[in-house]
C-alpha cells in the first residue's frame, strides 16, 4: 500500500519550529511527507532541519527542477495538504488566489483536502479580513482550525496560538481517513457537549458521574476535520482540547445550560453528549460538612436540574436547526431509547448502555442511534471516533 503523500506548508511566523514536531508525527505515522516552507518561514527554521527530519529535500523555489513542474506537480500528487502555521498573509493569499511561491502555487493546484492550521496574534486572528478570508476559505471546502488560546509572541496571550502538534496530526489522520468525504460539514456550525456536570454538596464533595468527555470529544475533533466550525462545551473533562475546536468549559448542568443557550444561536446542529446530572443539591452548604461520631447524617435534599436537551428541542434557535441527544441507559435499552426520544422531542437520539466494563471512561463505545423519522442504525463495538463518524453521517445526510 502507497504511503499517503501529505504535503506540509509552513508560512512565516514564530510558531514554525513547532511544524518540527507535527513533521515528525507524520513521518513517523508512515507518510511520505514533501515540506514546502516560504522565504519567511526558513528565517525561524532552516532547509537542512526540514530535510532531516523529513528525509526529503525541502522543497523551496519554483524554480528548481523546472523540468518536473514543482510548482504544479507537488499539489496535483498530494493526498493532503496541511499548512501550520497559517499565517494571516497565507492564508489572505489563498483566499485571494495569489501565487507568488511554491507554497501558494501548490494551494492553488491541490484537488486533494487542505487543513490550515492558523497562528498569529489576537488582533489579526479577530480582524474582519482576516475573518473573512477564514469564511472564503470554509466555503470553498479548506478545513480551517480554529486557533489555540494562551501564549503568544512575548508576553501577550489570548486566541492566535497554534493548536498542539499531537491535536493538528490527529485532525490530519482524520481527514486522510475519511479521504473525498472528509468536507461534508463544511461550512456548518456544530455544538456538541461533552463530559459530565458536577453539582456542589459543600466546597470538597459534589454529586457527579463517571462520564470521561472522550464520546463527545470524539465527536468534536470528528466534525472539525469534516469541515465544521464546532463550539465544544465540556463538563469537568480531562483531556486535550481537539484542534481547531472553539472550548468552553463549565462545571454544573446550570452553568452548561447558559452556556448551550448561548452557543446555539446560530448553530445548525446541537449534539447534548454530556452527562448532565438530573438533580442537585437542594442547598449548598459553605463549609465542609463535618462527620460526628455516633449521629447519622442528615439527609441530603435534591431538586431537579432543568433538562437542557428538550428545551434546545422544543425551542429551536433557528429554522432546520438538527438536535441530537444521547441516552446512557443499564437495562431495556431501546425501550427506554425510544420513550426518551419521544419525551425529548430531538431529531437523533443515541441510545447506549453504560455500566461495568461499558461505555464510561473507554475508548470503545457501541450504540443504535435511533431517529424521529422511524429510522434505526446500529453502530457495533468499535472506538469511539468510528461512533462519532457514524452519527455525523446520519447528520450531513439529513442536513442535505
Amino acid at each position: 500500500m502507497t504511503a499517503p503523500r501529505v504535503v506540509l506548508g509552513v508560512s512565516g511566523g514564530i510558531a514554525a519550529y513547532k511544524a518540527c514536531e507535527l513533521l515528525r508525527r507524520l513521518t513517523e505515522s508512515g507518510h511520505q511527507v514533501t515540506v514546502v516552507p516560504t522565504a519567511a518561514a526558513l528565517h525561524f527554521v532552516g532547509e537542512a532541519t526540514w530535510a532531516a527530519l523529513s528525509g526529503r529535500p525541502a522543497a523551496t523555489e519554483t524554480w528548481e527542477s523546472v523540468h518536473e513542474v514543482p510548482h504544479v506537480r507537488i499539489g496535483q500528487n498530494a493526498d493532503l495538504v496541511v499548512v501550520a502555521p497559517a499565517t494571516a498573509d497565507l492564508m489572505a493569499k489563498a483566499a485571494h488566489g495569489l501565487a507568488d511561491d511554491l507554497l501558494t502555487n501548490t494551494l492553488l493546484t491541490a484537488r486533494c483536502p487542505v487543513v490550515f492550521a492558523p497562528a498569529m496574534h489576537t488582533e489579526m486572528w479577530e480582524h474582519p479580513a482576516t475573518q473573512e478570508n477564514v469564511a472564503t476559505l470554509r466555503r470553498r471546502g479548506a478545513i480551517v482550525l480554529d486557533p489555540a488560546e494562551g501564549r503568544l509572541t512575548g508576553k501577550d496571550t489570548g486566541k492566535g496560538r497554534l493548536p498542539e502538534p499531537s491535536e493538528i496530526f490527529e485532525a490530519c489522520r482524520r481527514v486522510l481517513a475519511r479521504g473525498d468525504l472528509a468536507q461534508d460539514l463544511a461550512g456548518r456550525h456544530v455544538v456538541v457537549s461533552a463530559g459530565g456536570t458536577r453539582e456542589p454538596l459543600d466546597p470538597v464533595r459534589f454529586l457527579g458521574n463517571r462520564s470521561s468527555g472522550k464520546q463527545g470529544y470524539a465527536l468534536a475533533a470528528t466534525a472539525a476535520a469534516r469541515g465544521a466550525r464546532v463550539t465544544l462545551l465540556s463538563a469537568n473533562a480531562e483531556l486535550p482540547d481537539p484542534a481547531g475546536v472553539e472550548v468552553v468549559r463549565v462545571s454544573t448542568a446550570l452553568q452548561l445550560r447558559d452556556a448551550a443557550l448561548k452557543a446555539v444561536v446560530d448553530a445548525d446542529v446541537v449534539v447534548m453528549a454530556a452527562a448532565v446530572a438530573d438533580f442537585r443539591p437542594a442547598e449548598y452548604v459553605t463549609g465542609k460538612i463535618k462527620k460526628v461520631d455516633g449521629v447519622d447524617p442528615a439527609p441530603v435534599a435534591l431538586v431537579r436540574n432543568p433538562d437542557i436537551l428538550a428545551e434546545i428541542s422544543a425551542h429551536r434557535a433557528r429554522p432546520g436547526q438538527l438536535v441530537v441527544g444521547f441516552a446512557a441507559e443499564t437495562d431495556d435499552v431501546l425501550a427506554n431509547g425510544r420513550a426518551k426520544l419521544a419525551r425529548k422531542g430531538c431529531d437523533l437520539l443515541v441510545v447506549n448502555e453504560v455500566g461495568d466494563s461499558k461505555a464510561f471512561g473507554l475508548d470503545t463505545n457501541a450504540a443504535v442511534v435511533l431517529a424521529a423519522d422511524g429510522a434505526e442504525v446500529h453502530i457495533p463495538d468499535g472506538p469511539k471516533e468510528n461512533l462519532a463518524d457514524a452519527v455525523w453521517d446520519q447528520v450531513a445526510a439529513r442536513l442535505r
